[in-house]
């Protein structure tokens, strides 16, 4: 920093601070901390953009005002983005319990279920939903279009709730 910026940098501070301080302290609303801060960044931002301050270009104090607000804007922007820490004493959430017989009598019910569907339907869901393949690649494992296999797989699942419901099954 030379001598001339310096002394700019002070002659902007003895002149505007008091003022540009009271404005970011509304900003704000009367944390100092964060105020002190915004008049801090926003004569750094005067001191990094000379140019600005020609008053050619208009008041010095417009330009210093305007920048202090739309830097407590960024600012609260920012902080609304994030995500507050909670604190807790409690787990927010149980670990679930698996229940090994229960797990047993799922699977065996959806077989059940899965055998009363028509071939086509059962072969879809299988290839979709146990193999995991995407539409594309079971369209080419089942030698059908991937229009095909959508429209059965919707038929499928519709046809999967009925039958599962049929054998009281419910959720």
């Amino acid at each position: 920093m030379t001598d001339r910026d310096a002394q700019l940098l002070r002659a902007l501070h003895d002149e505007h601070a008091d003022a540009l301080f009271s404005h970011a302290l509304r900003l704000v609303n009367g944390d100092r901390q964060r105020a002190e801060d915004l008049v801090q960044e926003t004569l750094l931002r005067a001191w990094r953009h000379p140019e600005a301050l020609d008053p050619a270009r208009g008041s010095v104090r417009a330009w210093l005002f305007t920048t202090a607000r739309n830097l407590a804007i960024d600012a609260w922007r920012r902080r609304s983005a994030r995500v507050g820490e909670v604190i807790t004493d409690e787990i927010p959430e149980p670990p679930q319990v698996v229940d090994e017989a229960d797990r047993a009598v799922e699977a065996w019910t959806v077989a059940e279920a899965l055998a009363r569907l028509s071939p086509p339907h059962r072969e879809v869901l299988v290839e979709c939903f146990y193999q995991g393949r995407s539409v594309s690649e079971a369209a080419s494992r089942l030698g059908v279009p991937p229009g095909t296999v959508k429209s059965r797989t919707h038929y499928a699942l519709r046809s999967l709730r009925l039958i599962l419901a049929e054998m009281g099954v419910t959720g």
